[in-house]
């Protein structure tokens, strides 16, 4: 399971890049609850949504040229370059290179050989979020990639990524849990693109979830603000209730009633 108390290859960051912070501000608050809250004038427009007074993810405004309105998640290192010289060395790429964020914490953001991009957070005073598991907080990741082996591959080198097959309907899902931590510590999964027209259609990215008490009220309340319905409410027997969403923005997560949380 995803929680707070981050270990060295899990997530433990999570922003969005929006075209519309303000849209998304008022989207994600009436979704999740969240309240956004400036980290203050020299962080370029940067902020925090929080959850009770708890940080669940960062957000900015970006431009056209920085890419499309996305979620990009982050993963714990100890090193922010050393772990950047080794994803270059297994053949991803580096697209930001690692700097220091204001004393905070370091970053840099990388990119897989299927060109997926994500982060890497070096915990300085911010460790990273504050809230994970809950309801309106991340709970899940998940890649879809073309290949899992050459995936599994990639993660395990630089992030120490390990992997185990579950039983799944109509097959096998592969998830991941962080070096040494063993299915207690699963933080999310790979899913073939080839699996997924849909998915298939927009290409490789990581997909964040996030725990709502109802999928199916979270997909009308998100189509009621202007949010996309990219695969409808779906029963998942042992895992929960889930459905892909889209923001008016286009950036794109999933929400899950997990059945640990159901009654």
């Amino acid at each position: 399971m995803l929680t707070t108390r981050f270990v060295d290859g899990s997530p433990n960051w999570i922003d969005l890049g929006t075209s519309d912070i303000e849209g998304a501000t008022a989207f994600y608050a009436a979704l999740f609850g969240w309240q956004f809250v400036s980290a203050g004038p020299e962080a370029g427009g940067y902020g925090f949504f929080q959850l009770g007074g708890r940080t669940a993810a960062g957000g900015m405004q970006t431009t056209a040229e920085q890419g499309p309105p996305s979620w990009n998640v982050y993963f714990q290192s100890p090193d922010v370059e050393a772990t950047a010289k080794t994803a270059e060395q297994a053949h991803g790429r580096v697209l930001h290179p690692p700097i220091d964020v204001m004393g905070q914490g370091h970053m840099a953001i990388l990119a897989d050989p299927a060109g997926v991009q994500f982060g890497l957070w070096q915990p300085g005073r911010i460790k990273g979020v504050d809230v994970a598991e809950e309801t309106g907080s991340l709970c899940w990741v998940e890649l879809y990639t073309p290949d899992i082996a050459a995936a599994a591959a990639f993660y395990h080198k630089v992030l120490g990524h390990e992997t185990s097959g579950v039983p799944f309907p109509g097959g096998t899902y592969t998830c991941l849990n962080p070096a040494g931590g063993g299915e207690d510590s699963m933080f999310g999964g790979l899913v073939p693109l080839a699996d997924d027209p849909m998915e298939a259609a927009t290409g490789p990215y990581w997909l964040p979830y996030f725990e709502v008490t109802d999928t199916d009220a979270a997909v009308a309340k998100a189509q009621e603000l202007g949010g996309t319905v990219r695969m409808p409410a779906t029963d998942v027997p042992d895992v929960g209730r889930i459905a892909k969403l889209a923001d008016p923005s286009g950036a794109r997560f999933a929400v899950i009633r997990s059945a640990q949380q159901q009654p």
